[in-house]
């Protein structure tokens, strides 16, 4: 967009700003709608009848957004025809630095072959063989992806490197395109640590366990060092075959005392503690939540940490979807996101993600749409994204139907039509 852009015609605005007036509960839905945008950011969200009155204007000043009737009178103009206007997408969970396929492993996995946390390996392999060149075009061609599908906001894990050098590439490389990066050096304990024999007889449980505690003496030492510069967030992978709480609990305490965010991936496989590690940490996030008991609900529901539920997993690897109905009810904010990876969620489709969360998660078509923006935002900890209204980044979405109900009612259809990310065009 140009410096002042006018984006009228709206024939569905969802703000994320409940208000007087406004329709969709939590959404926030302006009917015949418009929003101004001033270098990048939104300045006036509205009516389009009202568009230029200087009531309105005043009171979006008085949340310290300077413009006048002017600024809209001068304003180039883009009519959206009527169509929905949503929030920019926030994908909070992505591991998009990576070499290699995985194909294989899905088709077997399609055949009746379980998922097991050990296919990391085979990714950790491709990705150490690829260069810095090859990483990052990948990159630049999933970031495409999420533009294309309405994700203007993303974070990206590393966590296939498992190694201090290629750990440290990894979040370098996902720096030039997100400032949320994650660091993921206990994603699994990379091989040369499981079949040292220095730890006893390869495959046995005391020289798996002795493995991994030298393999967290890594992480949270000379990998951390590397890595934290690039990085915003420390994440671990609490869970059978990968890393126990206690050892969880070494790396995201020495992210935390490093500068990090703590971010867990927990209760993924099957009830463990990483859901309680989590909230007792005070993570922004626990991600996956697919076996929760009781209490685990319940320290969600008392806490400020994000349930993110990413149904790609799902759907990709054949295990029960999470329950968001339980959840919602029970008080927890939920997120949605993508987990795009190789190996068990190979999709970078937040619409497709909405559609899976109504169909088989229990979510109305509104709460899947505010998981996978304003939840997003909060998983994140940004009050910038995940809305629009004055203040926000103007990250909009223009969808090809007059319904952000059309993202779960017509599964599987490009309906996303332009996106802006910061009021420039990036898809569309």
């Amino acid at each position: 967009m140009s410096r002042r852009t006018l984006v009228t015609n709206i024939g569905e605005l969802v703000t994320n700003e409940p208000a007087p007036g406004r329709e969709g509960g939590p959404l926030g839905i302006v009917r015949d709608a418009a929003v101004l945008v001033g270098d990048g950011i939104v300045t006036w969200v509205g009516p389009a009848s009202r568009v230029g009155d200087s009531g309105e204007f005043e009171a979006s000043a008085a949340a310290g957004i300077a413009h006048s009737r002017a600024d809209a009178a001068g304003a180039r103009i883009v009519d959206a025809g009527g169509r929905a206007v949503i929030p920019g997408f926030v994908d909070s969970h992505t591991h998009l630095v990576f070499g290699g396929d995985r194909s294989d492993e899905f088709a077997a996995r399609m055949a009746g072959r379980a998922y097991e946390a050990g296919g990391i390996r085979s990714t950790v392999a491709a990705t150490r063989a690829a260069t810095d060149d090859e990483l990052r075009a990948r990159l630049a061609g999933f970031v495409a992806e999420l533009h294309a599908q309405g994700t203007t906001t993303f974070e990206v894990k590393s966590g296939y490197g498992l190694g201090v050098a290629d750990e440290e590439r990894l979040v370098r490389l996902a720096r030039e395109v997100t400032d949320e990066v994650t660091f993921l050096g206990a994603h699994v304990v990379p091989f040369e640590f499981r079949e040292d024999p220095r730890f006893g007889e390869p495959g046995s449980a005391a020289a798996s366990a002795r493995a991994a505690d030298a393999y967290v003496d890594l992480v949270v030492g000379e990998m951390l060092d590397a890595c934290a510069p690039h990085a915003r967030w420390v994440d671990a992978f609490c869970e059978r075959g990968a890393f126990t709480p206690e050892q969880s609990r070494r790396v995201l305490e020495a992210g935390k005392a490093a500068g990090l965010g703590i971010r867990v991936h927990g209760n993924q496989l099957g009830h463990g503690g990483g859901v309680r590690l989590a909230v007792e940490l005070g993570a922004a996030s626990v991600d996956h939540c697919t076996y929760l008991d009781d209490a685990d609900v319940a320290a969600l529901a008392a806490s400020g940490t994000v349930a993110t539920l990413l149904p790609g997993v799902e759907f990709s690897t054949r295990q029960p979807y999470p329950d968001a109905r339980r959840l919602i009810d029970a008080g927890v904010t939920v997120a949605l996101a993508s987990d795009c990876n190789p190996g068990s969620s190979f999709t970078s489709s937040l619409p497709f993600c909405i559609a899976m969360a109504v169909r088989e998660m229990g979510m109305t078509p509104a709460e899947a749409l505010w998981a996978s923006t304003a939840g997003g935002a909060l998983a994140l900890r940004r009050t910038d994204v995940g809305a629009i209204r004055p203040g926000a980044r103007a990250d909009l979405v223009e969808l090809d139907a007059p319904s952000h109900v059309h993202l779960s009612y017509r599964p599987g259809v490009p309906l996303v039509r332009r996106v802006w990310a910061a009021g420039e065009l990036v898809a569309g």
